[in-house]
């Protein structure tokens, strides 16, 4: 198995070098970095739907769309890049999902826990420290390959993160920014200033090498030769292309931003016949919380709605729908044109 350890690359380089290899049907961990920062999107993604590219223009700060599943992300020269190319057939790549993702994910456990963070792999694709993610993942299948890509933070910029993508208003802006520091951990936020400048790339690098030898065996040090060069100016020419990044889906009412395994923040959206509702929330190992109810249709008293949001507080998103009609019972609610159902679809519950 070859290892390629590449630094400070060009930021366009930090996701053309795994998509080459893995076209050239050649195994190899990758291990780099980028100069420049840059976003990042998941391979069916939507850009004009994900990401705020006109601000991302005025900041000079590319988009690329990768062949990996996984969302949008900020990326930046604070985050080591581990990237593994294995050929579909290796008997090292289990066929389950899970399974594939809890053994290539323990290398970054150890890396983690020897920096001094008790992480620990959670399914499916998340690598956590007391409870908080410290890993962004994803796997996707290019040429004859299966493609495992993921990272160690050393820092991590949350406003930036928060302000590259696309939200409905600031106030879901302001929502997410705290729910990522609040999910998101770092060696800097975890260890301190003098462990986020003793842990740099090459430290971690050596880390990672060690770990991933002992699932992979011996790795070979290797450098770009002219075929892989060539194969790197192939895919720059192609995932380059503002074609490649020009990808169109069926508009979604709402907002969904994953957080971590089991937390998302959500906008969502609803036409009734009452009118346009609304309800800002996180959902929280499958419970609502901090639930923030608007719309069209609200004409009866402030006071109502925040008991509404009072009693969605902490609830399960399956009992929505008893709750919400113990609700008009005990409050003798009308709300024209707005019925249990139609709350069960702003929360996106399910109708019975």
């Amino acid at each position: 198995m070859k290892l390629y350890r590449l630094g400070k690359a060009p930021w366009e380089e930090s996701q053309l070098v795994y998509h080459a290899l893995a076209r050239l049907n050649q195994e190899a961990l990758v291990l780099v970095s980028p100069a420049k920062p840059y976003v990042c999107l998941g391979f069916h993604q939507d850009a004009q739907q994900e990401v705020d590219l006109d601000y991302c223009r005025g900041q000079g700060l590319p988009v690329f769309r990768r062949e990996v599943g996984g969302g949008a992300v900020y990326l930046d020269g604070d985050q080591l890049f581990w990237q593994l190319i294995l050929k579909k057939d290796n008997p090292l790549a289990p066929r389950s999902r899970q399974k594939f993702y809890e053994k290539f994910l323990g290398p970054v456990v150890g890396v983690y826990r020897n920096v001094g963070l008790n992480a620990e792999y959670r399914p499916v694709n998340d690598v956590v420290a007391a409870g908080r993610k410290v890993c962004g993942t994803g796997v996707g299948e290019i040429g004859g390959c299966v493609v495992c890509v993921g990272n160690v933070i050393r820092d991590f910029d949350f406003a930036a993160m928060a302000r590259v993508l696309k939200v409905p208003d600031e106030k879901f802006r302001d929502k997410l920014y705290k729910g990522l520091a609040a999910n998101l951990a770092t060696i800097k936020g975890e260890l301190g200033p003098a462990a986020y400048e003793h842990w740099d790339d090459e430290k971690l690098g050596n880390l990672l090498a060690q770990e991933f030898a002992r699932l992979l065996g011996d790795l070979q040090p290797a450098r770009m030769n002219e075929e892989l060069v060539a194969a790197v100016g192939r895919e720059r020419r192609r995932m380059l292309d503002p074609a490649w990044l020009d990808f169109r889906r069926k508009p979604k009412p709402g907002r969904q931003v994953k957080l971590r395994t089991g937390v998302s923040l959500r906008q969502g959206m609803h036409k009734a016949a009452g009118g346009l509702m609304r309800a800002r929330y996180e959902l929280n190992e499958g419970r609502l919380r901090e639930v923030n109810l608007s719309g069209d249709f609200f004409s009866y008293p402030p006071e109502a709605v925040a008991r509404l949001e009072a009693v969605l507080e902490g609830i399960r998103q399956e009992e929505a729908e008893a709750v919400i009609g113990e609700f008009y019972l005990r409050q003798g609610w009308e709300t024209p044109g707005v019925s249990v159902g139609d709350w069960l679809e702003v929360l996106n519950g399910q109708k019975t």
